[in-house]
């Protein structure tokens, strides 16, 4: 059965939870219907977590103390804080210090690379080895090789029946 949260300003039954990332550190929140409305979590400009904890705001800082801002949408490090978002692409950019602790302490790395199944990687590597030797082969047979070329095709069939059977 699910846990039963309180409401962390009156202790009625919780039915707004809220989750905020600042300053690299994940902030969680629990609040009734009507604490929720009296401090704005219905408005989604208006309302940050880390304020509501700490009863001040937050403000992020460029390491050479000025606010930063977008230069293409003009969102600044308090907007972003408040709504939880960017407002443009271009806003990775402009919010890097901000971001890039944040990322670091929440991931392995701040760069998305992905994962690849090991079936992938062994169709791939079967795919670069068929490639390799329809050259070798299409050399062989340019230099007359036949015997070589017989022993290639033969080799290069049962690479390809490999591949199909992992395919299917």
């Amino acid at each position: 059965m699910a846990e039963s949260h309180k409401c962390q300003i009156c202790g009625k039954p919780a039915t707004v939870h809220l989750t905020q990332i600042s300053g690299g550190k994940i902030h969680k929140f629990d609040l009734c219907d009507e604490c929720a409305h009296a401090k704005g979590v219905t408005d989604p400009d208006g309302y940050s977590v880390s304020e509501a904890n700490a009863g001040k705001p937050v403000a992020h800082k460029h390491p050479a103390g000025e606010s930063i801002v977008c230069g293409v949408c003009g969102i600044t490090a308090k907007d972003f804080k408040k709504m939880g978002h960017f407002g443009c692409p271009s806003c990775y950019e402009y919010f890097g210090p901000i971001i890039t602790p944040m990322l670091e302490g929440m991931h392995r790395d701040i760069e998305h690379r992905g994962r690849q199944p090991a079936r992938s990687l062994a169709r791939l590597a079967l795919r670069k080895k068929i490639t390799l030797l329809e050259s070798v082969l299409s050399d062989a047979v340019a230099e007359e090789r036949f015997e070589e070329a017989a022993r290639l095709r033969d080799e290069l069939g049962a690479l390809k029946d490999q591949l199909q059977d992992q395919i299917s």
